[in-house]
């Protein structure tokens, strides 16, 4: 039952999605011009999920268990580091270059558009990578 609701909620999020325009890249380049013609729809977008987002949370530190009764894991680090900002400017430019981030990555891909078949096939690729520094222990050795 909890994969059936999973993948009803993912669904619902890819719908969104493309109902929302932001599968299109040049939604998003348009959004980063800013001395071009700018599209500000991003913005508002945006804005929803920071809206949705900020309530969801305050509800969520009320509880202990999700919706479908299982353990609730909200983050728990507080600093900006070192890895976060690295990080954060990585998806940037990768999102920048390439007007997908992962959700509507994966949702183009589905439908067919090669560009982000590329991009969703580079974003795992970063992933693996990730994964084998942290197992190999490479993130004591940067100071993080």
């Amino acid at each position: 039952m909890h994969r059936f609701i999973e993948f009803l909620v993912g669904l619902l999020f890819g719908l969104g999605l493309l109902l929302s325009g932001m599968t299109d890249p040049g939604k998003v380049l348009g959004f980063l011009d800013l001395f071009g013609q700018w599209d500000p729809s991003l913005a508002f977008v945006m804005g929803g999920a920071i809206a949705v987002g900020f309530f969801a949370f305050a509800v969520a530190r009320q509880r202990t268990m999700n919706f479908l009764g299982g353990a609730l894991h909200l983050p728990r680090a507080s600093q900006i580091d070192k890895r976060l900002v690295l990080g954060g400017l990585t998806f940037g430019a990768g999102w920048g270059l390439a007007g997908f981030c992962p959700g509507p990555g994966i949702v183009s891909m589905a439908s067919g558009e090669v560009k982000a078949a590329v991009f969703v096939a580079a974003m795992v690729a970063g992933m693996v990578v990730f994964e084998v520094a942290e197992r190999s222990g490479l993130r004591r050795r940067v100071g993080a």
